[in-house]
């Protein structure tokens, strides 16, 4: 019997970037129910700090149940263990129960690049997404399900640098956009070599950059992936 009383669930949905952190409610679909509000991210961007920006985006979002976080960094259990590109205090720290005190909601915590995974892939086969932004971020899925903890930012590339130190924002103001995309296609080339993947999606603000011919397993998403995710995070954890 159907309990026709019960709820729509309702995710708030934050994504942390080293730019802005942006926040919304989805429902058990993964549709949007409230504006995307967005406020830069604080510098220093401690967690404290952070913490006080995602508390202010809660409280104009209204009601949720849960919470899903994109944070921009390797996160094991909810516990951060690299920030690059936000600030030391964030190695080893237990976002996951920090924001669930804070809200008093459960809170689910992953990788930036794994929740824009989520809001873009098919589910289908070998899918690995990456993202442009501050860093670069990486993701990988089989059938639609997270393979954990990839951190291909600051792996080898070319050049004795790592993909985040030529594809990442420092490049691509250093060496300019001819270049950058040109790392690119050659970024592509290895990941495609790597991986064997059935399609790749790139995502992240940067992507307004890409000027090359993508191949055609080769898709650009929008960033509203990388809070529409939110709610098949939940779903594959409780799956």
């Amino acid at each position: 019997m159907t309990d026709t009383n019960k709820q729509p669930l309702q995710v708030l949905s934050v994504d942390i970037g080293g730019s802005g952190i942006k926040a919304m409610v989805l429902n058990e679909t993964g549709q949007a129910i409230t504006e995307r509000h967005r406020i830069k991210t604080p510098h220093p961007p401690t967690p404290e700090a952070v913490l006080e920006v995602i508390g202010q985006l809660a409280a104009q979002q209204g009601a949720f149940e849960q919470v899903s976080v994109g944070f921009p960094g390797v996160v094991q259990h909810g516990v951060t263990k690299t920030a690059v590109n936000l600030t030391a205090e964030w190695i080893g720290f237990d976002l996951a129960a920090a924001l669930t005190e804070q809200l008093g909601k459960p809170v689910q915590v992953a990788n930036d690049a794994d929740i824009q995974g989520y809001g873009a892939i098919s589910g289908k086969g070998v899918e690995l997404v990456v993202t442009l932004g501050t860093g670069f971020g990486s993701a990988l899925f089989v059938n639609g399900h997270l393979v954990p903890n990839l951190e291909m930012a600051h792996h080898p590339f070319q050049k004795e640098k790592t993909y985040e130190q030529q594809l990442g924002r420092k490049a691509l103001k250093k060496k300019g956009n001819k270049t950058w995309n040109r790392n690119l296609a050659k970024a592509i080339t290895n990941l495609e070599k790597l991986f064997n993947y059935d399609h790749l999606y790139i995502g992240g603000g940067e992507t307004k950059r890409i000027k090359i011919e993508l191949p055609k397993n080769v898709t650009m998403v929008p960033n509203s992936a990388g809070i529409l995710g939110g709610i098949a995070l939940w779903k594959d954890w409780e799956g």
